[in-house]
């Protein structure tokens, strides 16, 4: 799955403090996290058609925020290649066609599927073992309340971005990080550049636990050694957000 972090670095995004709530750069990164996802949503389903211009003041009016964090999202959203520069300061929506969506989710799977199957032959650390079973407790915790919130889908992407940043990491190839993160400039390529449509929750509520359940099966996989299994579930796994929203009911968008 797909919300940063697949470099050779740290693991994933830090989990929240409770003196987050007064800190002022936390409180941004989430409103640019926000920006970000509203943004992915709209070009997905075409309120952004291609070659339109986006201006920050527009687009920070439209989304009831400053124009700091829509700038962050813009240069976010270029880098993932849903956004082209045009000019000094404005950004213009890229013509994205479904073919490339698709290839490079392909691409996604076929990386983090190998990741998984290095990881599984050269077995995990305890500590290792101990950080991705958090992650999937954590999910649990989260996914399966009775009803989710924009907040409560932040937090799992999240945890999903430490959990495939564990794997990607701890594979022992630099070349296979490397290759993800050239990727993740790919339109939707990313496994954080899932977008989930806040008008239906609960139909994306039960795509988020077959998500959160694949995350179990991947770590039994790794943990039994069975490096195969590990791949094949890590290459379905890249298609959560390309394939599984239509059979809960979630209508599909324009580029997905």
């Amino acid at each position: 799955m797909y919300l940063k972090g697949l470099r050779n670095a740290p693991i994933g995004p830090r989990m929240p403090s409770t003196n987050d709530s007064l800190d002022p750069v936390f409180i941004m990164t989430q409103i640019s996290h926000t920006a970000i996802t509203a943004l992915r949503k709209h070009i997905r389903d075409g309120r952004y058609q291609p070659g339109e211009k986006l201006r920050e003041v527009q687009v920070a009016e439209l989304l009831g925020v400053s124009r700091t964090p829509v700038r962050l999202a813009f240069r976010t959203l270029e880098q993932e290649g849903l956004l082209e520069r045009t000019g000094k300061q404005g950004y213009v929506v890229r013509e994205v066609s479904a073919d490339d969506v698709l290839c490079g989710v392909e691409i996604r799977g076929v990386l983090e599927g190998l990741a998984a199957r290095r990881l599984a032959e050269k077995g995990l650390s305890a500590e290792l073992k101990d950080q991705l079973e958090r992650c999937v407790q954590e999910g649990d915790a989260l996914i399966n309340q009775s009803q989710l919130s924009q907040e409560d889908i932040e937090h799992w992407g999240d945890i999903n971005a430490r959990f495939h940043a564990l794997i990607v990491n701890n594979a022992g190839s630099r070349a296979i990080s490397d290759a993800i993160t050239r990727n993740n400039h790919l339109p939707f390529a990313s496994s954080d550049s899932i977008t989930i449509d806040t008008d239906h929750l609960a139909q994306e509520q039960r795509k988020l636990q077959v998500a959160q359940l694949q995350h179990q099966l991947v770590v039994q996989a790794l943990v039994m050694r069975e490096s195969t299994r590990a791949e094949m579930l890590m290459r379905e796994h890249a298609y959560i957000g390309l394939r599984y929203g239509p059979l809960f009911g979630v209508p599909e968008g324009m580029a997905l």
